[in-house]
């Protein structure tokens, strides 16, 4: 007798997204996640975990400049993003499904009532949900607004040459709680869309199911069955439209590419860009010079010993005039009027006062001093030199004096 043999049948796949999309989901994956990391370590630079992760990724110079690379990707991907948006519509004559209407907001109350039990079915809905359609408006408008201050932080001069000072920190601000916004909703909302109310690979292997177009997207699968999708043109009408759109778009990536570089390169931070003050320089020289004694002053009967800051080459008579210079350039990005941490080093009395967790600066007592304790341990955002750290660990036990 034959034996039977038994074949399973594959389930029916769609085609949902090509290969260039999956590449750039992938590249908007790694800069975004890149970002994140990088960019929250330098918020919360005082937390045990971000100082944790600066020593193991080399310093905050090596974080800081990854952070900028991964800026830079995300960039790009938004600029070939754009290209390939506008091929679509021009030249494929592609329905703009992405774009919101008040069917969304129709959509969005049938699924909040059949969630809570008061629904008799969920939402049918077409080639995006209002979900997916709500995730990537939100993104363009993170993007816009974190490429506006990341510019505004990483180019300072520039931004102050068009805008008051104070738009520095408020960009800052901007920009640190945007960060922490998009995160968390990647991490609570796209994590659970996608991949934990139904595990979406789409994104991965381009295909949906029957099923799972079914379950998701059934007016598109409707559409699909009726020959009422997306067609693409005939050979004809793409060389007529490529002809067309190749030149605009050629032209419209290089000025979006030199709009990059100009981003990346025209400056770097504050701290390279202006010089630190000279703490050498006299803050205050009388117009009138003093009168000399009427006497000369008598020769003491012996030399007196060298005091311990003369001993170890410090100057015996360090005070604010010497040491706020050193804090104005390399700590004023961070401990300035935003201050992290509410620490505010930009002025004797804040800098005595302390911050959130109370004082950093122990006049006398160095080995005590919060401040001199986090910058001797290395790898700080505002990292002094070993010849400034030596400066303001004598200042501090001199008795951290103002004048």
């Amino acid at each position: 007798m034959a034996r039977k043999t038994s074949t399973s049948v594959q389930p029916r796949a769609y085609v949902r997204f090509s290969m260039a999309d999956r590449v750039q989901h992938l590249m908007m994956l790694l800069s975004f996640t890149t970002l994140g990391v990088t960019g929250l370590v330098q918020k919360y630079s005082l937390s045990s975990i971000s100082l944790f992760i600066i020593r193991l990724w080399g310093g905050v110079e090596n974080i800081r400049a990854t952070h900028h690379v991964a800026a830079t990707v995300l960039m790009l991907v938004a600029i070939y993003h754009l290209i390939g948006f506008g091929y679509k519509l021009f030249v494929l004559h592609e329905r703009v499904s992405m774009l919101p209407g008040f069917q969304d907001v129709k959509d969005a109350w049938i699924a909040f009532t059949y969630n809570i039990g008061f629904g008799g079915s969920r939402p049918q809905m077409g080639r995006y949900t209002f979900e997916e359609k709500a995730e990537y408006w939100a993104l363009v408008w993170g993007t816009v607004v974190m490429g506006i201050t990341g510019f505004m932080m990483w180019n300072p001069l520039a931004t102050v040459k068009l805008f008051p000072g104070d738009f520095i920190p408020a960009a800052k601000a901007a920009h640190g709680a945007e960060a922490v916004l998009a995160v968390l909703a990647i991490i609570v909302w796209h994590m659970y869309g996608v991949h934990l109310k139904r595990f979406n690979k789409a994104m991965w292997t381009g295909r949906l199911t029957e099923e799972e177009m079914l379950h998701e997207h059934p007016l598109e699968l409707a559409d699909i069955k009726a020959g009422m999708a997306n067609r693409t043109p005939d050979a004809a009408t793409l060389r007529k439209r490529r002809t067309i759109y190749y030149p605009i778009a050629i032209v419209a990536g290089i000025i979006m590419l030199f709009a990059v570089y100009g981003f990346v390169n025209g400056e770097q931070t504050a701290i390279t860009t202006i010089p630190p003050q000279n703490p050498t320089v006299a803050v205050y020289v009388p117009q009138t010079p003093t009168p000399l004694p009427p006497t000369p002053t008598a020769l003491p009967s012996a030399t007196p010993a060298p005091t311990a800051a003369a001993s170890s080459g410090t100057p015996a008579s360090l005070t604010w005039v010497q040491v706020g210079p050193i804090f104005a350039a390399k700590c004023l990005t961070c401990h300035g009027a935003a201050a992290t941490a509410g620490l505010n080093l930009g002025t004797f009395a804040d800098a005595m006062k302390g911050g959130k967790d109370g004082q950093v600066i122990v006049p006398g007592d160095s080995a005590t001093s919060k401040l001199f304790i986090i910058q001797s341990a290395g790898g700080h955002l505002g990292q002094l030199s070993a010849e400034e750290l030596a400066t303001v660990k004598a200042w501090i036990d001199a008795g951290a004096l103002e004048k």
